[in-house]
């Protein structure tokens, strides 16, 4: 319950948020506070600015008139004029001569009241005087016959006649009145109109502004795909819009740009790390791998110092042990850092079309010796043609590797002892798989993987005295995985065949 009423409080916190309520609030604020000013204004000023217009009216008349006794304006038709200025404004007019005799009496029942409210003013003279001079005297008096109050102008004119003029001043109070009644009523139709305004104006200056509000939360949100119409109309809105569009396009070209130089320094900061791990890698293997030939030549250097033996022929030998472990130390680096720019992907390759059957022949006769002194009989078809794009070059070193492992790893196996090299042209005619095959042992699932790492010795079959680096299985990997080309080994029932794929030309 209190959390129904808790969004119900929230939204009625939004509503008086908004710019609609707002400008309406504000209208009806600006329409009652200038009712209530007439209001106040007609109250306390209008009456007694009607009076004083009435007293200068009065006195204008009273003027006139004295110009026409006088004799300034004879062609005046004075009983049509008097007529005329008691009904325009609601004067009692009367006028006697010197002799006390009425000329002219608007009114029969003024004549009476005239007497009583001379007396009455000359009574009471600071409380109902208004003004004075010597020719006429403007009072306030109240005809108790009829309740009404009156303004009442006594005077003389230059040729001895009297004029005696009264106004009701409750036409004046009802008037008032009358005024502020309307007044309240065109503020309720004023209020009214400004609802139907401040509905049809807000709706056109709030739609713009809350299309860029929601623009405007759209870039908060990194999303530039929305942009502000922009109208022939050339007005503050409009530009607010033009300068929020292009606020839109600078930020998604610099967002953009953040995020390419973002990418671009986690690019490096990964190449960093990667060349960092490398190093490392490449100091922990050669530093593994060294140990042995560095101790060897300090062993037999150390010998030939000391003249351990005095002979020539054991110095020749231990001559020959240091340089053959220097070939091979400089061998083993010379392949790790070959390998390292491979693995690195840093190795640019020369492809070329070349004829996969020659290759592997040349790499066959190159090791003719150790098959000869391994007694290894090799299985290979060298008539058929069968031409790839690669780079010979690393390819050779592949089928090298290939060869040179399954020289090491030869075995007799129910009386045969061979190697066998062929090229199988897969279904889809474009991929050549050249396999190398030889009996022997089969590699345990433990080890399939293990087999491409750097220095992984499976059995003694890979120790010092084969000769072997152990990274020659390092190298086919990192070779095929630059071609993003299939490479890897299958146990068979005799033995164990070692495979690559290749792009056929």
């Amino acid at each position: 319950m209190s959390q129904k009423r808790g969004k119900r409080i929230e939204r009625i916190k939004r509503l008086f948020h908004s710019v609609k309520i707002k400008l309406f609030l504000t209208l009806c604020a600006t329409v009652l506070c200038i009712i209530i000013f007439l209001i106040i204004l007609n109250s306390f000023a209008l009456e007694k600015f009607y009076l004083y217009s009435k007293e200068n009216t009065i006195k204008d008349v009273y003027k006139q008139l004295n110009d026409y006794y006088n004799g300034k304006d004879h062609e005046l038709d004075l009983e049509s004029e008097l007529e005329k200025i008691a009904i325009k404004n609601n004067f009692d007019i009367l006028i006697k001569d010197e002799d006390n005799i009425s000329i002219y009496n608007s009114n029969k029942n003024f004549y009476s009241f005239v007497g009583s409210a001379v007396t009455s003013i000359i009574n009471d003279k600071d409380k109902n005087l208004l003004e004075s001079s010597d020719k006429y005297t403007i009072f306030k008096q109240k005809d108790f016959r009829n309740g009404v109050n009156y303004i009442m102008l006594s005077g003389e004119f230059d040729n001895g006649y009297y004029l005696y003029i009264r106004i009701p001043v409750s036409s004046i109070q009802d008037s008032v009145q009358i005024s502020n009644n309307f007044l309240i009523m065109i503020a309720g139709f004023t209020i009214l109109i400004s609802a139907i305004m401040v509905s049809v104006i807000s709706r056109k200056f709030t739609e713009p502004i809350l299309e860029l509000n929601k623009i405007a939360q759209n870039m908060a949100n990194l999303d530039f795909s929305h942009k502000y119409h922009i109208s022939d109309a050339d007005d503050e809105i409009n530009n607010l819009g033009k300068s929020i569009n292009t606020m839109s396009d600078k930020l998604e070209r610099t967002i953009n740009q953040l995020r390419s130089t973002n990418i671009e320094l986690e690019r490096d900061i990964e190449e960093k790390s990667k060349i960092d791990e490398m190093r490392k890698s490449f100091i922990s293997d050669v530093s593994h791998e060294l140990k042995t030939p560095i101790a060897l030549i300090q062993g037999y250097s150390e010998g030939l110092l000391e003249n351990v033996n005095s002979d020539e022929e054991s110095r020749k030998f231990y001559a020959e042990v240091i340089l053959d472990e220097t070939n091979k130390m400089d061998r083993l680096v010379k392949q790790l850092l070959e390998l390292m720019k491979l693995e690195y992907g840093k190795r640019e390759f020369n492809n070329r079309e070349f004829n996969i059957v020659e290759l592997e022949n040349m790499v066959i006769q190159k090791s003719r010796l150790l098959l000869e002194e391994k007694n290894v009989k090799v299985i290979f078809d060298n008539n058929n043609e069968i031409n790839v794009l690669a780079d010979d070059f690393y390819i050779e070193q592949v089928i090298t590797n290939y060869l040179t492992n399954a020289i090491k790893n030869v075995k007799d196996f129910d009386g045969e002892k061979y190697i066998k090299i062929e090229n199988e042209i897969l279904p889809d005619k474009n991929v050549v798989r050249v396999k190398v095959f030889n009996t022997g042992d089969k590699i345990s699932e433990e080890n399939m993987e293990r087999i491409w790492r750097r220095f992984y010795k499976v059995d003694e079959s890979r120790n010092r005295s084969q000769g072997g680096t152990g990274i020659g299985l390092a190298f086919v990997k990192a070779i095929m995985t630059n071609y993003d080309m299939k490479y890897g080994v299958i146990n068979c029932d005799n033995g164990v065949e070692f495979y690559f794929d290749l792009n056929k030309a």
